[in-house]
């Protein structure tokens, strides 16, 4: 898949669990799950922007577009 989540990588530099994360945002266990693992098709806006708000980055440090 040409767009790589590194959400997986922000919360080890953070020392941060999905679950924490999942408490303190709203976001549900699954879909949070789904992004660390990178088993999605798609995220939506609400999602990524409390990803964003929490983790204090922008939305290019959470996801990345890679030319094959």
């Amino acid at each position: 898949m040409p767009i790589k989540v590194h959400l997986s990588k922000l919360l080890g530099e953070r020392k941060l669990r999905a679950s924490e994360v999942a408490k303190q945002t709203g976001i549900n266990k699954n879909t949070l799950s789904a992004l660390y693992n990178e088993k999605v098709s798609g995220i939506k806006f609400d999602t990524l922007e409390k990803l964003c708000k929490f983790l204090e980055c922008e939305v290019g440090d959470l996801v990345e577009f890679k030319k094959q």
